[in-house]
This record gives C-alpha cells, structure tokens and sequence, in this order.
C-alpha cells in the first residue's frame, strides 16, 4: 500500500476513456455468458456439481447497469464516482506494484457482484433450468437521481421501469415464480430504500422496497431492517481483493505477526456534539485516558484514527497500519447500525467490539456465524457506556490475554468470508469461500427455502408487506402473539415513516 493518494482523474478525456474501457470489457464478459452452460465434470472449478445451483442471468437493457456509469460525475451533492470504476469497480490500485490493494468504493458492489457472477461455473443461458435468477441492475447508482438528483419528489417510482420490463420481456420467466426465484445486488443500506410510499412529500430515500411488484424478490444489501423480508446483508466492501491464494496467506500471515502495541482503536467520525452518545463517550474516554504506565504491555491504551468528512474512505494506508497495530476495534453505530470499518477489522486481525446487536450479529448471519459472535467479538451495550458510565478499557483490559489470542485466531479464521476476492482469481483461492460465494450459496437456499412454502402454501405468490413482516416476525421470534405482532408492525410502521 501508498501512504499517498494518486491524483485523482478529473479531465473530461480522462473520464470518458476510464468508463468507456469499463464498458467495453465488461460488455464483453457479459456476451460470453450467454454460451455457458454445465461445467465439464472435469474441470478444475471449485464447483463441478451444478445440482441446485443454477443461475441465469437476465438480459438487461443497458439503461439499467451500464448506461448509468455514464453519469458517474453528474451528482454534485453526492461525489465523482468516476475514479472508482476501474477494475470493474474495485477502483485503482493503491500503488503501480499492488497486486491486492485498491481504492475500492463501498457503493461499487454492484459492478463487482455483477463482474464476479460472469464468472460463476454454474450459469445457464435457459431460465428453465435455473434455480435463480440474476437480475444485474445497479440498484444504488441508480438511485442517485432520486437522492441527490433530478427525480427526488419522484422517489417512489424507483424500480418500476425495471419492473415493467422483467414483467413484460420473455413474461414466462417472471411469471414462473412470480419473482420468488429473482435476486439483485443493492448497494446501500435497506433503509435508504424503504420510505414510505403515501409520504407526501417525499423525504429521505426511495421507496423501492416497498414497491409490492418487488415483495417477492431477494435484495442484497449492505444493512438490512429490523426484521427484513426481501432483503439480506451481505458484507461491506474492504479494500484488499487478492487474486491468488498465496497473496491471501501472505496477508493472514502479516496480520498474524502484526505486533499489537494499542490496547483499543476507533476509526470513524463523530462525537462531537454535545448530544450523549456512543462515539463522544469513546472520545471523551480516550481524550481522558492519562495512563502513565504500560497495562499489559501495551504503549497505548487508547487510539483515535480521525475519518470524518470521508477521509478514510479510499485511503486504506491511513486506517489499516493502525488497526494491524490494535488489539481491539471499536465498532460503535452512526447513522445506521452497521459500518464497513467492522470488516476492515478483521481483515487487520484486530477483534472487534460492537455496542448493538443490529450492528453485526443481527445482520450478516450467511457470513459471520450468530452462535459464533462470543468466539471473535465483545459486546459492550451502549447504554452501559452511555448512560452508566461503564468504561470501555476497564472491560477490555479485564479480557485474560489466553482468551484474547484466541478470539484474535478465530478473527483470522474468518477474514477469508468477507473478503471479495479479485476477479479472474487462481484456482487455488477458489477453493477457499469468500464473501460473494457465501452470498451466492446463501441466496440459492434462501430462494429454494422460499419456493418450498409457496408450494406448501405457506406464502402466496403476492403477499403483503404487512404478511411478510409477520411471518418473519413468527420465524424470528417464534408463534408470536397475534396482537404482540400486530402491535409490533405498527411500531416498526412507524419507524419506518419517521426516520425516512
């Protein structure tokens, strides 16, 4: 990695050849897709079995994924995604030497998804035969013009072009499972998606997943709402992509090694208001922290990596030595529950400390085991910190250094899960699963579990938003009460409307 930012591209030339480049190669991978079929049973793919694994990808009109990298500069309230489109969205390298490390933007998960499924050993050019079907629309570029452009008072129209084409271009293949068997990458949070259709007038958000054309279809997001129904979380995007096995052991080794001479890192923004909350009292404890000498060997007990205003976002160097060099990260909520710091963590080995249960274990459940959370993580509730006055270091350093190294071995055991691998990787790391696998497999049984009730009768093909929140809520929760249930869709109703 380089400590320095490269320049960033701003020349109109510039642009236009970077997403013209990305276009062209991706418009090419996406021609070949449509001539696999069922691997050779002898081929060296980590998948040769394609037995309920089947995916087809929709053919799009390009209105709905490339066309809209066009406008990557086009939202002044938002930034110039532009420099972040190469390498088929992991951005550039961090330096000319880099084989892993790029400058990765969190929202370009829908080009690398999309990039990474033209790769999958299992497609197949007849929906017929699929067990899934892809749809490679780039919800959250998309839903640009209406956050911060053009159509904002226009929000709640959000996907039904796309639905209107899926509906109408080769009907069979929606209307086979209604959308049940259908799928796509959102790149943002559920909530920014969620606003209610009779707000009048809009305010944050779009209101995609309230559209009922959309109820039946599987939308992978960065964060997830309470008790979701369409939706599941999958990982945040990290920086690190290797493209071998042998960069992957390389890293685990370093991260490994890595001499932990910081007791607790937090890296992120905020708290520094005067209203209580989480992350002033993290600041307010590491700014009051007048250790003079070493606990447990450490030099510092307490270190603050400052990112507000985006400054960590795209430079890696600036947060990833200082994690290397922690025992734990700190993980408090901001604006969401969730944040993209939880996976750099664990790529840095360092154990990370939630202080809510919907910042992790309540959403990525496909790729961090929920039994497992005790193994690799500490949970300290925010209003014991808050409120309480608990402090954070005392509970840390209370922690037997046994314990610690084993929490730190099952951190590097996981890493492989939420990494997003490079495209066209050897075959050797894909024998290991990564991010976008166990979210593959996750969303295959998810939809075959899916299809089973509607077949059993347990689900309609159009069922309500209302239906679905309550079933989930009897799944999460077991045979709920009808009236503690009906009291809890209120609540969550209300929620949702307040806070969009």
């Amino acid at each position: 990695m380089a400590s320095s930012m490269p320049t960033i591209l701003t020349t109109t030339t510039t642009t236009t050849t970077i997403i013209f480049l990305f276009l062209l190669l991706l418009q090419s991978a996406v021609s070949k897709q449509h001539f696999l079929s069922d691997p050779d049973p002898d081929s060296t793919n980590t998948i040769t079995d394609c037995t309920n694994r089947r995916i087809h990808i929709r053919r799009l009109p390009s209105q709905f994924n490339l066309d809209l990298l066009s406008n990557c500069s086009q939202y002044p309230l938002f930034f110039d995604f532009c420099p972040y489109l190469p390498n088929h969205g992991l951005g550039l390298k961090t330096h000319s030497r880099s084989h892993s490390w790029f400058r990765t933007d969190t929202f370009m998960l829908e080009l690398i998804f999309h990039r990474r499924m033209l790769e999958y050993p299992c497609l197949t050019p007849d929906p017929d035969l699929a067990n899934a079907v892809y749809l490679p629309y780039y919800a959250g570029i998309d839903a640009l013009r209406y956050l911060y452009g053009p159509d904002v008072n226009a929000s709640a129209e959000h996907g039904l072009e796309l639905f209107r084409f899926v509906r109408d271009d080769n009907p069979h293949i929606w209307a086979r499972h209604e959308g049940h068997d259908h799928f796509l990458v959102m790149a943002r949070s559920a909530w920014d998606f969620s606003q209610s259709l009779d707000n009048d007038p809009p305010t944050w958000g779009t209101s995609f997943l309230q559209l009922p054309e959309f109820y039946n279809v599987t939308a992978l997001t960065l964060e997830a709402s309470a008790w979701p129904w369409q939706e599941q979380a999958i990982p945040y995007t990290t920086s690190f992509h290797p493209p071998s096995l042998t960069f992957l052991e390389s890293w685990i080794r370093r991260a490994r090694r890595s001499r932990r001479s910081t007791l607790m890192l937090f890296a992120g923004g905020g708290g520094v208001s005067a209203t209580p909350n989480i992350r002033r009292s993290i600041r307010t404890e590491c700014e009051n922290d007048n250790s003079t000498q070493s606990l447990g060997g450490y030099e510092k007990m307490c270190e603050v990596v400052d990112c507000s205003n985006g400054a960590c976002e795209h430079d890696p160097i600036r947060y990833m030595r200082p994690m290397l060099e922690a025992t734990f990260c700190l993980q408090p909520p901001g604006d969401t529950p969730t944040r993209r710091s939880t996976f750099d963590s664990i790529l840095a080995g360092c154990i990370p400390v939630f202080f809510e249960d919907s910042s992790a274990k309540l959403q990525y459940k496909w790729h961090l085991p929920e039994e497992e959370y005790g193994e690799f993580s500490v949970y300290i509730p925010k209003e014991e910190v808050v409120f309480k006055g608990l402090g954070i270091l005392d509970v840390l350093v209370g922690i037997p250094r046994t314990r610690v190294k084993r929490m730190r071995e099952k951190v590097l055991e996981l890493m492989p899960r939420v990494v997003y691998r490079r495209h066209e990787s050897s075959l050797g790391l894909r024998t290991k699963k990564d991010a976008f696998d166990i979210a593959v497999e996750g969303t295959l049984q998810r939809i075959k579990s899916r299809l089973k009730e509607v077949a059993l009768g347990k689900i309609s093909f159009n069922i309500t938003r209302k239906d679905a929140f309550l079933i989930h809520l009897n799944e999460d929760r077991g045979n709920a009460d009808t009236g503690e249930a009906e009291e809890q869709w209120k609540l969550e109703h209300h929620w949702t409307e307040k806070n969009n």
